[in-house]
């Protein structure tokens, strides 16, 4: 195992706050600190800059951040090597995913997973696909779901489901009545946008911009980062937004929301992201083939 300090380190480095370390590694925030003091002592450096609201690496602590992140990395292979050797599939699996994806299409994939291999400990982070990319490009994560094909080297990609995106709005917004809906139109009336970094919100402002509409002509009235956020807002009449048909399944059936079809038609592709040549230990590579398959057979 990677030495303890080494692995506090990674933690406040990736959430670049303290409280939400001690959260990851299931430690309390005066450990944390206590560790993070040790190993500043031992290499007589200042790794973080703290300031109000969170931290910062320091150029000493930016320095460190690439060889600790080899050393955990090789530590978890080892660990995992190991645990292979009982034959019994178990140890940690560490998954991202967007959140439309991980709150509407993952629970059925990790839930059977996890019948299947009880003693597997998955732990699923949520975040937009740029930071998704980013963190299983550093190794921080063994796999990722994201609505886009990676941009960053050394990536490998499955396509596993694809999935409708459709306007929404409230039942009485002026667009509800309507049978299809064109980028000139839509342009004409107050948007809700995902937050930048967001993989839909890209996926959209490439649709404007291919049918001739510019995003800076849009009228955004507010950017949010959660699809539930979103959707209650939209349900109050603000405006409209873009999302992909399975987060709206329920509110659809239930009559909170209208949807409207887009025209011409947007789609997005639900991709599973893994490092393309690193060492894929038999964990990884169970899950990635099980969850392809398992998406595939609900979104294709």
């Amino acid at each position: 195992m990677a030495d303890r300090r080494l692995q506090v380190f990674h933690a406040v480095a990736r959430h670049l706050n303290f409280t939400r370390a001690a959260e990851s590694l299931f430690m309390t925030q005066p450990s944390v600190t206590f560790q993070i003091k040790q190993l500043e002592a031992e290499y007589g450096a200042r790794l973080f800059e703290r300031r109000r609201g969170g931290v910062s690496l320091t150029p000493a602590g930016e320095v460190m951040l690439p060889y600790v992140e080899r050393i955990v990395a090789i530590s978890n292979e080892l660990a995992t090597r190991l645990d292979e050797m009982t034959g019994e599939m178990r140890g940690a699996l560490l998954i991202g995913a967007g959140s439309s994806i991980a709150g509407f299409m993952l629970p059925p994939v990790l839930g059977e997973f996890n019948d299947l291999y009880p003693q597997v400990r998955v732990q699923l982070s949520v975040a937009n696909s740029a930071e998704i990319e980013n963190r299983v490009a550093e190794h921080s994560l063994d796999a990722g779901f994201i609505s886009l094909a990676p941009k960053l080297p050394g990536l490998a990609s499955r396509r596993t489901g694809i999935d409708e995106l459709l306007v929404i709005c409230a039942p009485d917004y002026p667009l509800a009545k309507l049978t299809a809906v064109t980028p000139k139109l839509l342009a004409d009336y107050e948007f809700i946008a995902r937050e930048p970094g967001s993989g839909i919100r890209t996926l959209v402002e490439n649709w404007f911009a291919a049918n001739k509409i510019a995003p800076e002509r849009l009228k955004t009235q507010m950017e949010l980062g959660s699809p539930e956020a979103l959707k209650g807002l939209v349900a109050t009449g603000l405006g409209f937004a873009i999302v992909p048909r399975v987060t709206v399944a329920k509110e659809l059936r239930l009559g909170e929301l209208a949807a409207v079809p887009l025209t011409p038609p947007l789609q997005r592709d639900v991709r599973l992201i893994y490092p393309e040549e690193r060492f894929q230990s038999r964990l990884v590579t169970t899950f990635v083939k099980f969850a392809a398959g398992k998406l595939k057979e609900l979104y294709a």
